[in-house]
């Protein structure tokens, strides 16, 4: 059975029978039914009754009406409600937009509204660079979604893409202190997808894609990078593969081992698939082999088009075939981008001494940890509820304000590595363990270290926006 998380848990109202024992009965029953409660508190109290708010962590939306059967079966409790904590968080949304400066006055008003704005529109008209002055453009970030692969959920679409949209815009915020705005587009095709970005333009300094299915997205990106002269990330590909990266270098310390010596398998040749193929071969590992449903990828593969293609040029250079068990025989490392319980103990097993395992599927992972614990010596997953969980927080607000910073057009292979290397180096050398090889994604160290040499690399590839200045 999952653990109680919060990310099912809820505030259950209930009237208590003022006699000795009625409280303990009724947390007894929550404990027995699985319930972890988090909190208690009193809310009103009368001559015989009492009303309690019980916050209770449940693992899925059945457990929950199981702990409310439970309550309900008390005697001497009365259930009033039963408050999901998740849902009461997103009630209106979860980001707002606010004036940076007061208006109390009539030159408040005039400075910040007309007649005054003309004369900064006028300075603009005369020096378009100037609308990364004088607007939110210079600390603005468009994330935008046509809500076809939504976390886990897949093809949900734009309307129900929208939360995941707001969550993303308060992380820009409160990690890297980037006004991130949700754009859902509901669009039907990929030329009106590139079309509708490309005119949001003027108004944002970068432009953060998610949650577009593949392949889709590596066509967007693409014609996006070529038409517009601000940075375009889409960090299902890139942010993935940037903090698997980091993870790996860590890793690497752990079992004394070396890039340019590695052969890593790739389980799922989607887009964080094929972007960890990318930012592997960039970083000198020699030997990357990718599978998807029909085993591995090699050159020349029928039915194989675009992006799987070029995985096949460009990836597996023995041309191994077969199964991912297959390619995983006397491998150093696994990758998997796929989905829940998909490798066995026994494909660890064959792996290469000192195995390093990235299962990676959300919320259950290519393998469970427990089931490989004394095999591989390096785990991690996307679940933060065991070590090393590889978190794209600790990759895009970092990425995106260096890049903003330094006026970056674009964002390119060197910025990405740059990335990697921060959040590597934000593990202090003598720290890194098998359980500590990435840092935590409430480190306030990790934005800052990304930026800076995000920054310096976009400097260095020449790739900045000179300003009027200089």
């Amino acid at each position: 059975m999952a653990t109680p998380n919060v990310s099912h848990s809820v505030t259950i109202r209930a009237e208590i029978s003022h006699r000795p024992g009625a409280l303990g009965r009724l947390t007894t029953a929550i404990g027995e039914a699985g319930g972890n409660i988090l909190g208690l508190d009193l809310i009103e109290v009368f001559n015989d009754l009492i009303i309690r708010d019980i916050t209770v962590l449940a693992t899925d939306e059945d457990h929950v009406l199981k702990i409310r059967a439970a309550c309900e079966a008390v005697e001497g409790v009365h259930i009033r409600s039963v408050l999901d904590r998740v849902f009461r968080l997103h009630l209106g949304g979860k980001i707002e937009v606010r004036g940076k400066n007061p208006i109390h006055d009539r030159d408040d008003l005039s400075m910040a509204y007309t007649p005054g704005v003309a004369r900064v529109c006028m300075e603009i008209v005369d020096k378009p660079v100037q609308v990364h002055t004088y607007t939110i453009k210079a600390n603005t970030v468009a994330i935008v979604s046509d809500g076809t692969a939504v976390l886990g959920l897949g093809n949900i679409g734009p309307h129900a893409a929208m939360p995941v949209m707001e969550g993303k815009a308060q992380l820009f915020k409160e990690f890297a202190g980037i006004d991130g705005f949700p754009i859902c587009l509901a669009v039907n095709s990929t030329e009106e997808l590139i079309e509708s970005i490309t005119r949001l333009e003027p108004t944002f300094g970068g432009i953060n894609l998610e949650d577009i299915a593949a392949p889709r997205c590596f066509e967007v990106e693409e014609a996006l990078r070529s038409r517009l002269d601000i940075p375009v990330f889409h960090d299902d590909q890139h942010g993935t593969a940037v903090v698997v990266l980091a993870a790996l270098r860590n890793a690497l310390k752990v079992v004394d081992k070396r890039m340019t010596d590695l052969r890593v398998v790739i389980m799922g040749a989607g887009a964080a698939g094929v972007a960890i193929a990318k930012i592997l071969f960039n970083a000198g590992v020699p030997d990357v082999i990718v599978t998807d449903r029909r085993g591995a990828i090699y050159q020349g593969r029928d039915g194989d088009t675009n992006m799987k293609a070029w995985l096949g040029d460009n990836t597996n250079p023995y041309r191994l075939k077969g199964s991912v068990s297959d390619a995983m025989v006397g491998a150093d490392v696994f990758v998997g981008v796929s989905g829940p319980g998909l490798i066995t103990r026994q494909d660890v097993l064959a792996m290469g001494s000192k195995p390093v395992v990235f299962a990676l599927a959300n919320p259950t992972p290519e393998i469970m940890p427990e089931e490989i614990e004394g095999i591989a010596s390096v785990i991690a997953t996307g679940r933060s509820d065991y070590p090393n969980q590889i978190n794209n927080v600790l990759c895009f607000p970092g990425i995106f304000r260096g890049a903003l910073d330094a006026g970056a057009m674009a964002i390119t292979e060197s910025m990405k590595l740059a990335a990697a290397n921060a959040i590597a180096n934000a593990v202090p050398e003598d720290e890194i363990l098998p359980s500590y090889i990435v840092p935590s994604v409430f480190n306030k160290s990790v934005v800052s270290l990304v930026a800076s040499a995000v920054a310096d690399a976009a400097r260095a590839d020449g790739v900045i926006r000179h300003s009027l200045n200089e």
